[in-house]
């Protein structure tokens, strides 16, 4: 399974705010981990490329100067919500629709999944060594995809892949009491986290 896309931006933004990245993944990557601060750009990533494979497997035009690729399910975790007509809390929610997603690799095609912040309704310890679990299983079932996190313990994932994932990550500038976005993706590791500051800057005392 192979997903290349060069250019690729979300369908429901204006070209004159859309900022385009690229995304890679084949037998050689089978895993992005993308960290960063908030509102820098990881969940849109995510979306985008979810948008714009879902369209191209309709036969629609796509958000992308060019999109490759092979025969896929996706299986996508996001936004997800606690309900209080089911009884059940967010991170049950989460779990529930992951378990899902591991299904869904028991038959063809193969799985493209896209987990917005892995388990971060749990501890650190646990969202750690289960979030770790969970990628390594869906890789080792034959599929491939992103994983978005503010928890850059998570970032270590990519070690544990064979073959061995990849980290890439946004980031932002906090200038003059204001954050600053380019929504550019880069490689590695994010640095810094925004979190403080934008407590801070709303009046929070920390």
């Amino acid at each position: 399974m192979t997903v290349q896309a060069d250019g690729l931006g979300h369908p429901l933004i204006a070209e004159t705010r859309c900022v385009r990245n690229d995304a890679r993944l084949g037998p050689d990557c089978r895993l992005l981990v993308i960290s960063g601060s908030n509102m820098s750009g990881k969940s849109t990533y995510l979306r985008a490329l979810g948008v714009n494979i879902v369209l191209a497997m309709a036969g629609a035009p796509v958000r992308s100067r060019e999109l490759r690729m092979t025969p896929l399910q996706i299986g996508a975790s996001m936004r997800a919500v606690d309900s209080l007509q089911e009884g059940v809390s967010r991170f049950y929610s989460e779990i529930s629709r992951l378990q899902e997603i591991v299904k869904l690799t028991n038959h063809a095609p193969p799985v493209l999944f896209l987990l917005d912040e892995l388990l971060s309704g749990t501890n650190s310890h646990d969202r750690r060594v289960g979030a770790a679990s969970i990628v390594r299983s869906l890789v080792q079932r034959g599929a491939m995809g992103l994983v978005t996190t503010h928890d850059l313990a998570l970032t270590q994932i990519v070690e544990q892949m064979e073959p061995k994932g990849a980290n890439f990550h946004f980031e932002d500038q906090f200038e003059n009491g204001r954050l600053n976005f380019d929504y550019r993706l880069r490689p590695g590791i994010v640095e810094k986290s925004n979190a403080l500051e934008l407590m801070r800057a709303i009046g929070l005392e920390v």
